[in-house]
């Protein structure tokens, strides 16, 4: 069995969907596959992809992106109501949001949001970064309140589907440490490390006793290992990306 990881598929865009729907039917049968977020803002949309990916997996594993959690154009309630709305989605669709044990591996699935833990946020990314417009939370709801929210609902401690596992792999959309950005991004692109994730997503994958760890989000594909995490980042991207995101499922465990 086969784990292959991909994130940020954002198929509201016609030849991104199109990607999906050309997977093979055959290939993946036996195969689990982790979507670490950014699906697209469309319930419709979601549906469609996760219809598609549980056809041709034996097991599709699933946690949201802000993308996904957007309200504007599906017009919930607010973007918690959305959550649950995925939930619903998800398993009608066989897809699945909650820790998987498979023999002596475990998938264990990561809420996360940003709350500011790297870097407080100017101006000019309030004005620019789309969160603040397309979600909406309940009153009283500041980002680091949505945080602790999303965190408290992993299961972390105790996580029965971990114990006793010889590999967990926890994945989340976030960011669980801001060093995963590489040194080579240019100071103009770091306006935008303060809306990349949470430093609690770090704490609680060391608790769970990660030996990977899949995340999305930055749209920057690394593999990378820190502490004896392997950290790995498959984003396939924006159409207009295509020259520095592989665009291809990436295969991160093999079981034997």
């Amino acid at each position: 069995m086969r784990v292959f990881a991909v994130s940020d598929l954002h198929v509201d865009y016609p030849l991104n969907l199109a990607w999906l729907q050309q997977l093979s039917l055959h290939d993946y049968r036996h195969d689990v596959l982790i979507l670490a977020g950014d699906l697209s803002d469309s319930l419709e949309l979601i549906a469609e992809s996760f219809e598609a990916l549980a056809r041709r997996f034996a097991h599709v594993m699933y946690v949201p992106g802000n993308h996904d959690l957007w309200v504007n154009r599906d017009g919930m309630r607010d973007s918690f109501a959305k959550l649950d709305a995925l939930q619903a989605l998800a398993g009608q669709h066989g897809v699945r949001m909650t820790p998987l044990r498979l023999g002596g591996l475990a998938l264990v699935p990561l809420l996360g949001w940003y709350d500011y833990s790297f870097g407080e946020p100017s101006d000019a990314l309030k004005n620019v970064w789309m969160d603040y417009r397309a979600c909406v939370w309940p009153s009283g709801y500041d980002d680091v309140a949505v945080t602790g929210e999303f965190t408290g609902r992993n299961a972390v401690a105790p996580c029965q589907e971990a114990e006793g596992a010889t590999t967990v792999i926890s994945f989340s959309h976030f960011l669980p440490r801001i060093d995963l950005m590489p040194d080579f991004v240019p100071e103009r692109h770091r306006l935008i490390y303060p809306v990349l994730g949470t430093s609690v997503l770090e704490t609680q994958l060391r608790q769970l006793g990660a030996h990977f760890h899949v995340y999305g989000h930055s749209h920057v594909n690394r593999h990378v290992t820190i502490d004896g995490v392997t950290y790995i980042n498959n984003a396939f991207g924006y159409p207009s990306e295509s020259h520095f995101t592989a665009r291809q499922l990436l295969c991160v465990h093999t079981t034997a």
